[in-house]
């Protein structure tokens, strides 16, 4: 079973936000890292980058599949997690502690539309 957290808030496309204050951490949820295997490489934006909710914002690839990144609200890229570069890995052995990309939020409205740690276990069905 997965590990789903409270204080996180999730996108059907199984990224999560932490948010602190207006900035927003975006990475992907556990369920996701099970399901993609031995994450191998993961494809950022560049810092200042405007990334839009519900358009692709990189890439993970693994051993059994690549697939894209959906940003969960819109911003700016303020910082990338350059550690993921050497190490990917680091997403399957904790991918809470392992953000992505952290963004300045554009419409705090947004999180509204993600679900909470009760609804994303739901929708995984555990």
């Amino acid at each position: 079973m997965a590990t789903v957290k409270e204080g996180y808030k999730y996108a059907e496309t199984h990224e999560w936000v932490k948010v602190e204050g207006e900035i927003a951490l975006i990475g992907i949820s556990d369920f996701a890292q099970h399901e993609l295997g031995d994450v191998v490489y993961v494809d950022f934006p560049e810092v200042d980058d405007e990334i839009a909710k519900g358009e692709e914002f990189g890439a993970v690839e693994s051993t059994k599949a690549a697939s894209d990144l959906i940003a969960p609200v819109s911003g700016t890229v303020i910082e990338v997690n350059s550690a993921l570069d050497d190490a990917p890995e680091l997403i399957n052995q904790a991918p809470f502690d392992n953000w992505m990309i952290k963004v300045q939020l554009s419409d705090a409205s947004e999180l509204d539309d993600l679900m909470d740690a009760e609804a994303y276990k739901a929708f995984c069905g555990e």
